[in-house]
């Protein structure tokens, strides 16, 4: 009883102290933390799912005072030390008084704190939610609506009057004018429920109401109602959701990007539940209702789905003159501009029935479940056959099942999941994050997915962007020598048993990137960062000899060197420079970038701009260049050939309701006379954008 009291005595001393230190505010700089975890750019990656997800986690913060280490891992900011010193510090001490007492946690550093304070809470939720259900909702602290308009300002090709083709019919054109229009609406308390409806047109589609093809005035609509920590039920939600369970093998949705420059934190997946699907994209959610119900250490988790998916239509006719029809692909573009997309939105539906049941032990360092997913589709889905594909899905039914467990034991974190579809196929991924001591941390994963396993929904460690067709071997390691310095590396090794999209032929092939941080204090801080890859591909035609495939190695290697600087709280500069270079069949080409920005807060005013030249000899060398956005969306412009990009950003608070932002953003090219190809080209060396946005606060 007495280490308890002594204990007591000491944190409410200590509180105090600490919080005569300045601690970070809780605001989230989107910009920062991709670059700390994410800083090397790919188009395979769905970023706008991505940032969706940051948004989900940061607008529903963690309850710090009942966190598992599984949702604290989840976040891709603590180390497995820090994990294990936070839920120590826990036990012994009792629930957190307030955010400063953080700072008495070992191995928390400010910057920690900084990282990890927009996404947890210390505020108890059960006071909430004794408001009757109505007057709850009009109180819910996270309640705006947002509308945004975004224009490219030159013509496309696909807004010009139709042209004659060699039939005397007149060719393709969108039907819709250029603007990108979105709204917004969210009504959010964190811990009790989430009510939000998003509505999305893309430029080129029309703004009407036709039942027939399913648009109904914007093209993309989507809605959620969630509820969370009813009774029993932790969570119950109707509309469109996501489902992270395991590793990503079943249902793998949401924040996970893989390789990067964090090494450690991003290997593992989380098994974060139901989460509402609140992104633009116009695939890989869920349509319906879903609710997971605990009692005790275990927990059920039920879901049924019945989504409309755009897909090209093919009829087979038969001796009755009738026609049967097939698929013969899924389209994820999300686009409908010109008549014959319009012709494939929504032809196809697919009905989905799942279930997870998940055990945690008492003290929350086990966990084991398991998934099953059984998918329909309303036709057959045909692929035509390539030399490629032999093995990839084909028919109506699929059903994918896995086990999966979790273990941790003082600063080390393994985890694994095994899985196997109708087609027989199995995946399975295996790893462990561990700290070695305070100062370094180290990881390791192995995957296997075999060249027929089937997962629509998932998302597990990968060197491609599905779980099929490979196996690795991953290792990440992370030391910290000091405060101010940091250095992370990872090497990774994987083979593709079966033919490739452009490899026809087994291949394999490795990559590895090293990072090496300096902040000599919280105004500066520097990076130099150099990535290198090797894969196979085919031979162009006119390289191949004879009736057989040849391969060749391409070697890939990406420098990237940053500086940030703020002398104070109002201004920010950074500078970059990246440099690229690929070579493959003895041909060796090269790319660079040089950028410079500025950001200022003065007032109620934001300010961000920045000035950045390019020159690249082809797309191998495309520079991918992170641009701050209006708030929740992003911009990564790949860019190549020879030219210069600029962009300003503004922010006005008009009042404690609404916040305004106009974003202008230009690109000229100095080695070509067009920009794009087909129906999105553009006659001239410039394009221009512009983005206005406005977020109105109900309970501000």
């Amino acid at each position: 009883m007495k280490p308890l009291i002594f204990s007591g005595i000491f944190v409410l001393l200590l509180v105090p102290m600490l919080a005569a230190r300045q601690i970070p505010t809780g605001e989230l700089d989107l910009e920062s933390f991709v670059e700390e975890r994410f800083s090397f750019q790919e188009e395979d990656i769905d970023y706008e799912d991505l940032y969706e997800s940051l948004l989900q986690v940061h607008l529903n913060p963690l309850d710090l005072q009942e966190a598992t280490a599984d949702q604290l891992s989840a976040l891709y900011i603590l180390s497995p030390i820090q994990i294990d010193s936070f839920l120590a510090y826990r036990q012994r001490f009792g629930p957190l008084i307030s955010v400063y007492e953080l700072q008495a946690i070992p191995e928390w550093s400010l910057e920690t704190i900084e990282n990890i304070l927009p996404f947890v809470q210390l505020e108890p939720v059960s006071s909430r939610q004794q408001i009757p259900g109505l007057s709850r909702i009009k109180a819910a602290e996270n309640a705006y609506l947002i509308f945004r308009h975004r224009r490219i300002w030159q013509t496309r090709k696909g807004f010009t009057r139709p042209d004659t083709l060699h039939n005397g019919q007149p060719g393709s054109r969108y039907l819709g004018g250029p603007d990108d229009l979105y709204l917004r609406l969210r009504l959010q308390q964190p811990g009790d429920f989430s009510i939000g409806f998003t509505a999305d047109k893309d430029a080129g589609e029309q703004f009407i109401w036709d039942k027939q093809t399913k648009r109904y005035g914007f093209d993309f609509l989507s809605f959620h109602i969630m509820l969370y920590d009813k009774g029993p039920w932790k969570t119950i939600t109707l509309g469109d959701y996501q489902l992270q369970f395991g590793q990503g093998l079943v249902f793998g949705s949401g924040f996970s990007v893989g390789k990067g420059a964090e090494t450690i934190a991003t290997v593992r997946r989380s098994s974060l539940g139901l989460r509402p699907y609140t992104s633009v994209l116009e695939a890989g959610f869920f349509r319906g209702a879903a609710a997971t119900y605990k009692s005790g250490n275990i927990e059920w988790t039920g879901m049924y789905s019945l989504a409309p998916r755009s897909a090209n239509v093919q009829l087979i006719p038969d001796s009755l003159q009738s026609a049967e029809s097939y698929l013969s692909s899924l389209v994820g573009s999300g686009l409908h501009r010109t008549p014959s997309e319009i012709q494939k939105k929504g032809q196809a539906r697919e009905q989905n029935i799942g279930f997870n049941l998940q055990y945690q032990s008492n003290n929350r360092g086990f966990q084991i479940g398991s998934n099953l997913l059984h998918t329909l589709y309303s036709q057959p889905l045909l692929p035509m056959k390539r030399i490629y594909n032999q093995f990839e899905f084909s028919g109506r039914t699929n059903y994918t099942g896995s086990i999966y467990l979790s273990y941790n034991f003082a600063n080390h974190y393994f985890f694994g999941e095994s899985a196997m579809s109708k087609s027989r196929g199995r995946g399975y991924i295996f790893g462990i994050m561990s700290s070695l001591n305070p100062h370094i941390d180290l990881s390791l994963v192995w995957r296997k997915y075999d060249r027929n396993f089937h997962s629509f929904y998932g998302n597990a460690f990968a060197e491609g962007s599905r779980p099929i067709n490979e196996e690795g071997l991953y290792l990440g390691l992370n030391f910290r020598p000091g405060r101010k310095i940091n250095w992370s590396a990872y090497y990774d090794h994987f083979s593709f048993p079966w033919l490739k999209f452009r490899v026809y032929a087994p291949s394999s092939g490795n990559e590895w990137l090293t990072r090496f941080s300096y902040r000599p204090h919280k105004k500066l801080h520097t990076f130099i960062q150099w990535r290198a890859e090797t894969k196979s591909r085919n031979l162009m035609a006119t390289e191949q000899t004879g009736n057989s495939y040849l391969l060749a190695t391409g070697k890939r290697n990406n420098f990237v060197w940053s500086l940030s600087l703020q002398p104070n709280q109002w201004w920010q500069f950074k500078s970059r420079v990246q440099h690229s270079s690929f070579t493959i069949n003895g041909q060796n080409t090269q790319g660079f970038a040089l950028l410079q920005d500025l950001s200022a807060h003065l007032g109620n005013w934001k300010f961000s701009g920045r000035y950045s030249v390019f020159d690249t000899d082809n797309f191998e060398n495309r520079q991918f260049l992170y641009e701050k956005n209006v708030l929740w969306a992003f911009s990564i412009p790949a860019l190549y050939g020879q030219g210069s990009r600029f962009y300003l950003l503004g922010q006005y608070r008009l009042n404690r309701k609404i916040t305004v932002w106009l974003r202008w953003a230009k690109t000229v090219y100095t080695n070509r006379e067009s920009i794009g190809t087909g129906l999105q080209e553009i006659q001239g060396n410039e394009i221009t954008e512009t983005t206005f946005q406005m977020r109105y606060q109900f309970n501000r």
